[in-house]
């Protein structure tokens, strides 16, 4: 089977839709073995930071001297950043060799699993055979009945935030939603919460106490002195002064408390030994896409996958930081099931002109519902044909202007921002 094969089968109708449930999971990782039971697991679930967190962690644990493996989703370009060892994807030839191995266990289940969960036993065979000392495991959506929950004792877990998202699968009430995500919480094993909103903070620390689970709460007073720069961003936590991350955007301080507790909690509760040297060098070199990104400078242009209300919100306080009340030209798209109208009002303010495309997804949100939105926000908006054309009608923008350029919405816009450039 080659690279291309095993993607193309990964993508099949076979496995489409999303089914949430551990049935399959379950009946999968006994025909493999169960290899998840040979690892130990950091386990993150939360609606917005998931990635910047698993990001900040795994730098972390990989300068501390240890072998790491990180698990997330969605990848934002090549569909093996799903699965990175010591911080590089895997080849092409080792994903399409463990497709290959897993395909006739997954085929012979009466009740086939989903494409999630045939990516999550790729993830976890994969770590397995590489030897990782650690995996950074991050859900793709909810908690509970998400397919990396089949982990039994992760060494702690970690709930980054709550806000609205998934609605139709996980609940229309931030407590709802919380309630799902606290599924991952394990007996007896540490979590920790990042503290918003607090409408979930007693659901979530309601769970920990039924489970006697250890319950932290990032102490987010701990962060100060904290200074953005389109190069970075510096701040002290605690007694750690002058700490960096290459990261931008408001929400970064926020995530990288959630990572310090998180080391510290780690520290205690297994035999890892993690220098302060180790958290000041990972936290330095992390690299993260699409999240604040900036892939030009001639001209200008920021990506941010701000998907949702809360996102949205954190990423236009940037903008009004970065840029002052003068704005940007925003090239914006998302799916359908967002809450565009919301996050339209929301990007408004900083927006002089809006460039309205449909991401590369069959779920996409008509950009002509988006550009009427912006208009009635009194925000002149375009229609595109695709991001392409948006960049090319934003970029003459911005030689009239001189506004940046930004694009912010759905991840699966990443690839073709960066593509026209």
């Amino acid at each position: 089977m080659t690279y291309t094969e095993a993607v193309s089968y990964i993508h099949s109708i076979a496995w489409t839709g999303s089914r949430p449930g551990l049935e399959r999971i379950t009946d999968l990782m006994a025909r493999l073995g169960n290899p998840e039971r040979e690892l130990t697991v950091i386990h993150i679930a939360g609606t917005n930071g998931k990635g910047s967190f698993c990001a900040m962690l795994e730098s972390i644990l990989r300068h501390a001297g240890y072998s790491t493996g990180l698990f997330t989703s969605p990848y934002v370009e090549d569909f093996r950043e799903r699965f990175c060892v010591n911080g590089e994807m895997i080849s092409e030839e080792e994903l399409a060799e463990i497709v290959e191995y897993i395909k006739p266990y997954a085929e012979a289940m009466a009740d086939f699993p989903t494409e999630f969960e045939f990516v999550t036993a790729i993830g976890f065979e994969c770590f397995r055979r590489r030897g990782c000392e650690v995996v950074i495991l991050e859900t793709g959506m909810g908690g509970r009945l998400d397919s990396t929950n089949i982990v039994p004792c992760p060494a702690m877990c970690m709930i980054t935030g709550i806000s609205f998202d998934h609605m139709e699968f996980l609940g229309d009430t931030i407590e709802k939603i919380a309630a799902e995500k606290a599924g991952i919480i394990k007996p007896g094993r540490p979590i920790l919460f990042g503290g918003r909103p607090p409408a979930a903070l007693p659901v979530i620390r309601g769970r920990a106490e039924e489970l006697g689970s250890p319950f932290y709460l990032t102490d987010h007073s701990k962060m100060s002195n904290v200074e953005y720069a389109l190069d970075g961003t510096t701040f002290d936590f605690g007694d750690m002064k002058g700490l960096r991350i290459p990261l931008l955007s408001f929400y970064q301080p926020h995530n990288a408390a959630n990572v310090l507790e998180a080391v510290e909690i780690f520290r205690n509760c297994t035999d890892f030994v993690i220098s302060e040297q180790a958290v000041r060098d990972g936290l330095a070199n992390v690299q993260w896409k699409g999240r604040f990104e900036r892939l030009s400078v001639a001209p200008p242009v920021y990506f941010d996958g701000g998907h949702n209300v809360q996102g949205v919100e954190s990423t236009v306080a940037s903008i009004r930081h970065y840029f002052g009340e003068g704005g940007v030209n925003l090239i914006f798209g998302v799916m359908g099931e967002k809450e565009y109208a919301q996050m339209i009002e929301l990007a408004s303010g900083v927006t002089q002109q809006a460039f309205c495309v449909a991401p590369p997804n069959p779920r996409a949100m008509n950009p002509q519902i988006l550009a009427d939105e912006f208009a009635g926000h009194g925000v002149r908006a375009v229609v595109c044909s695709n991001v392409a054309d948006a960049m090319t009608q934003a970029k003459m923008a911005h030689q009239k202007n001189g506004a940046p350029i930004f694009a912010l919405g759905s991840l699966y816009m990443y690839g073709d921002v960066k593509g026209a450039i």
